[in-house]
């Protein structure tokens, strides 16, 4: 495994919220910058990064932190939050992006999901957020009545190999993962997908490992609530300042 550490960015710092409440916060750092390369400097290979301010307002708000993480640490750096429109897309790529995460406008607008994928196919990735067991959407703020099967199922029917699967009612919660739901998921999702939530320790990577999901040897280190990146033949891990997750 590979840790991918998660840097989530709110109002210019990075934070943790619990559960995806925008209420509970926690400051982590007041640069995301020095988040970030805290992680790089303790060897992670790759980057997470989520702009919540973004996801809530359904454009990005800080595609310049993306694009000083990614020009100064020189480490791949997935990113997302608010980007709903081709042109979102196109400026988080060009600011150092090397995948990008799409939410709410995936599920909404299947010309808009079509586009980013016949474009940047390998670099594309769909978020799949749950609460309550059903996918929530708009930066965690709404819960819909789809159940993530049925998302899942019809994303890959459009050709999305790429998943970020976050359990929202652990995220935050330093509670471990749930081992059945990502067995569960891995049943589902052909590909590769990010685990997220309730991610906490050592023994929490171990009990993943021990799905017989993962491969590869962890490589990182991790700390709390942390996002694993799973794949059925290989998985990492982003997590940033409170975050992690599993890569390959």
């Amino acid at each position: 495994m590979i840790l991918l550490p998660a840097i989530d960015i709110r109002g210019g710092k990075a934070v943790r919220l619990e559960r995806g409440d925008f209420s509970k916060e926690t400051v982590y750092d007041s640069d995301p910058l020095d988040a970030a390369r805290k992680w790089v400097e303790a060897g992670a290979h790759q980057l997470h990064v989520v702009d919540l301010d973004g996801a809530r307002e359904g454009t990005p708000v800080n595609i310049e932190q993306l694009r000083r993480i990614a020009g100064e640490l020189g480490v791949p750096v997935q990113y997302g939050g608010g980007l709903r429109s081709f042109v979102a897309v196109r400026d988080a790529l060009a600011a150092g992006a090397s995948r990008v995460v799409l939410g709410t406008a995936a599920y909404i607008d299947t010309e808009f999901l079509d586009s980013v994928l016949e474009q940047w196919p390998v670099r594309t990735v769909v978020a799949i957020d749950v609460r309550e067991g059903m996918v929530s959407t708009s930066g965690w703020t709404q819960t819909t009545q789809m159940p993530p099967e049925d998302v899942i199922a019809r994303m890959q029917d459009r050709g999305v190999t790429q998943f970020v699967f976050t359990n929202v009612d652990r995220d935050g919660m330093l509670d471990g993962p749930d081992l059945d739901e990502v067995r569960h998921m891995s049943e589902i999702i052909r590909g590769r997908f990010l685990y997220s939530g309730g991610i906490s320790s050592i023994d929490d990577l171990r009990a993943l490992r021990d799905l017989r999901l993962v491969t590869l040897p962890a490589s990182s280190p991790a700390r709390p609530s942390t996002r694993a990146l799973h794949r059925r033949r290989g998985a990492g891990c982003a997590g940033g300042a409170p975050r992690c997750c599993l890569s390959e």
